[in-house]
């Protein structure tokens, strides 16, 4: 194989050695110093330091660390041997392999889209270093090894620096050779750490909230409190008096006033003090109650879309004529995302008439597209500067780029002279109006009178996320928004007589995903179904799911596999006097995790949470120890917000703002969490987002084994307190 690329050529006029390996457009493995046919994973440079060209960002889910770990094994580092930096944006090149031309972060995909990439870059790196150290010393690159940046072999040893320019006029290996999972030292290995643990455990990483540039402003927005509403007019008379106070000025598209300052403070305060009309003859007015009818009645009417295509009628007429039917009605209220970090983005303009964006940039391409359409730019004049992200649960990934066209609208209106810092305040996350959309279920459970099932007829109404947004055409079928229903469409269970109906309803807010969109609900309702039907028929919860899951088709054969491991290491059906026990298992992101939840107390004295034990089947495990803190992290993000969390709607505004409100999960809600790894020879698959949806039911689960079967959320609001 040929590249396009003459790499002696720019290892002459870069003036130094360094050797970089990665992809061309077509997608076969190229080398070289640095080109625009050349998209980099890996550069070593003169000095031996290997840094790993990371393209999907980081908000805490151990991307950097994973992508890092790749190429560290294939080369034979150490994991202190070698850096990380965030890539470019540039689709073209860092495209996530299943958002087709797009480059971005999301759907748990980062390790599943990147693992053989990475990995390949790697390899072909060592083995062209040690290609060109065989060249050089005469003899058979066989009887060599890269160990620690060091070649040898036959009693020859050296630096492997002391071969980048010879490496970097080689050809890549087509096909490099990859290690054999038994000679793994890295991958799999429990005692591999995070690479940004220590820079944000001292204070030295860098998030977006923490950038200041040289002569900055600093702009925050005053928006609509409802949806659909614009600004009509405003008076800055107050304003003016505030400290570091520079103007005010309504946003091009009339969405809110943006307030300049010369610090976060000042802007904050003559915000506050703004007096703002708003126009909300388009707007939003419904409140929660009438919502929540809206949805109710539309999963107790026939539905809008028949999924499956399956016989309605005859579903009903199995269920109706049952020995027993398990009839229940859900609500799920609107969640926020919460991220610990505000939303932030700075912007600025650069010597050569382009614009820079610094932003926890989680899809890259819907800002740098929108950045290109307002400032009237070519794509090549817009660069994103990707930092570190405090969290985002989905809220840092909006298909209209939201907070980045903010920014860009705010600095479309300067002069462009001093670059324009905007910032979020908790108040303006919460109410900020996108939001996991309120969704209703309705299910009716046929049984036998031997406890086996006849008919499922499942209903959902719900707000679509994706229609409308650019992803329609890969996630909307035969106007089946499939977020809707994922979890349920699809499950692994063997369900006869299946109806599944799906309604749209009109949203009330901006509607986002949400960590594990859709399996949100759905995993809820499937799981807590499953125990009800159980319970019904007589039969423990664990044995009723696996008779469902004896198929033997491998997606059956691994959630039965971790739904034994849960049982088995949650010492299920063998709870101390005075617990009680539930357990969930749910297929997400072509992951498959279980969980069984112990409780102490009741729901009227107060439920107290003592242990959570989860078994995950990822594929292979590369990292077990970020596997293991998204796990805890995604079973605490579940259950904190069943417990006590909604969004509610009073004429279209939003009644919660902040924490005291809108109450994340408190460090004593959980006495603990045990997880365990299904050992696995598969490809690796999602683990940012699978623990969250099994964790919620696996609690109601638990309560209900002695006390109420919740079916509407918060719990705190219906019927259970928490000690």
């Amino acid at each position: 194989m040929t590249t396009d690329i003459s790499r002696r050529g720019f290892l002459q006029a870069a003036g130094a050695a360094m050797l970089v390996i990665g992809i061309r457009p077509d997608g076969a493995l190229a080398a070289g110093h640095g080109s625009a046919q050349l998209t980099p994973f890996v550069k070593i440079d003169a000095n031996g330091v290997v840094t790993a060209v990371v393209k999907h960002f980081e908000m805490g889910q151990g991307p950097a660390t994973g992508l890092t770990t790749l190429i560290a094994e294939e080369l034979g580092l150490s994991m202190d041997a070698i850096e990380y930096e965030f890539a470019p944006s540039d689709p073209s090149k860092y495209n996530n392999l299943f958002f087709g031309p797009f480059q971005g972060t999301g759907g748990s995909t980062a390790m599943a889209n990147s693992y053989m990439q990475y990995r390949q870059a790697g390899a072909a790196a060592r083995e062209m270093l040690i290609g060109a150290a065989a060249r050089t010393w005469g003899v058979e690159p066989t009887t060599l090894t890269l160990q620690d940046g060091v070649i040898s072999g036959g009693g020859k040893a050296a630096p492997m620096v002391d071969f980048l320019s010879a490496a970097a006029e080689m050809d890549p290996p087509a096909n490099p050779t990859l290690k054999d999972p038994k000679d793994f030292r890295l991958i799999g290995n429990p005692d591999v750490r995070r690479k940004d643990s220590t820079p944000k455990t001292n204070g030295t990483a860098i998030f977006a909230m923490d950038l200041h540039l040289e002569n900055q402003m600093v702009a925050m927005i005053a928006r609509t409190p409802r949806m659909g509403g614009t600004v009509a007019g405003f008076d800055d008379s107050d304003a003016q008096s505030i400290k570091g106070f520079i103007r005010a000025a309504a946003l091009p598209n009339k969405a809110g006033v943006v307030v300049y300052a010369e610090n976060t403070w000042g802007a904050l305060q003559a915000r506050d003090a703004l007096t703002v009309e708003w126009d909300f003859s388009a707007a939003e007015v419904r409140s929660s109650d009438e919502f929540r009818a809206e949805l109710i009645a539309a999963v107790n009417t026939d539905p809008e879309f028949n999924v499956m295509n399956s016989d309605q009628a005859a579903t009903a007429a199995l269920i109706d004529g049952a020995d027993k039917v398990v009839d229940h009605t859900y609500y799920f209220p609107l969640l926020a995302h919460a991220p610990m970090e505000p939303l932030t983005c700075t912007i600025q303009a650069t010597e050569d008439g382009g614009i820079l964006l610094h932003d926890g940039a989680q899809q890259p391409t819907g800002p740098h597209m929108a950045m290109a359409q307002i400032f009237q730019l070519p794509m090549e004049k817009i660069r994103i500067n990707t930092m570190l992200a405090g969290g985002s649960f989905g809220r840092r990934a909006t298909p209209t780029a939201d907070y980045q066209v903010e920014a860009a609208l705010a600095f479309v209106i300067t002069d462009r002279t001093r670059p324009v810092k905007l910032v979020w305040s908790r108040e303006d996350d919460i109410t900020g109006g996108y939001y996991r959309p309120a969704v209703a279920h309705r299910v009716r459970v046929g049984l036998d009178g031997d406890g086996n099932i006849l008919g499922w007829d499942h209903r959902i109404a719900s707000p679509s996320i994706i229609k409308g947004t650019p992803f329609a055409s890969a996630l909307v079928h035969d106007g089946v928004d499939h977020t809707s229903i994922e979890g349920v469409f699809g499950s692994p269970y063997i369900i006869p007589g299946q109806f599944l109906g799906l309604t749209d309803v009109a949203k009330a807010t901006s509607v986002l995903w949400w960590r594990s969109v859709g399996h949100t609900h759905t995993a809820y309702v499937m799981e807590t179904m499953m125990d009800a039907a159980a319970k019904a028929a007589g039969r423990d919860p664990v044995e009723f799911r696996l008779a469902l899951l004896s198929g033997g088709e491998k997606d059956q054969t691994r959630l039965a596999g971790v739904l034994k491991l849960a049982a088995d290491k949650g010492n299920w059906g063998k709870a101390v006097a005075g617990r009680s026990q539930g357990i969930a298992v749910h297929k997400s992101f072509n992951s498959y995790a279980a969980e069984v939840v112990e409780i102490s107390g009741t729901a009227e004295e107060g439920i107290k949470i003592e242990k959570v034990t989860c078994a995950i089947d990822c594929g292979i495990a590369v990292n077990p120890d970020v596997i293991k803190a998204q796990m805890e992290g995604g079973i605490g993000y579940g259950i904190g917000h069943v417990m006590r969390d909604e969004i509610t709607l009073t004429e279209g505004v939003v009644d919660q703002s902040n924490f005291p409100d809108y109450e994340p999960l408190r460090i004593g809600d959980i006495a603990a969490i045990e997880v365990h790894i299904v050992p696995s020879a598969e490809a690796p698959t999602g683990v940012g987002e699978p623990g969250t949806p099994p964790a919620a039911p696996a609690l109601a689960n638990a309560i209900a084994a002695n006390g109420p079967r919740v079916t509407e959320l918060p719990m705190n609001k219906h019927g259970v307190s928490f000690a």
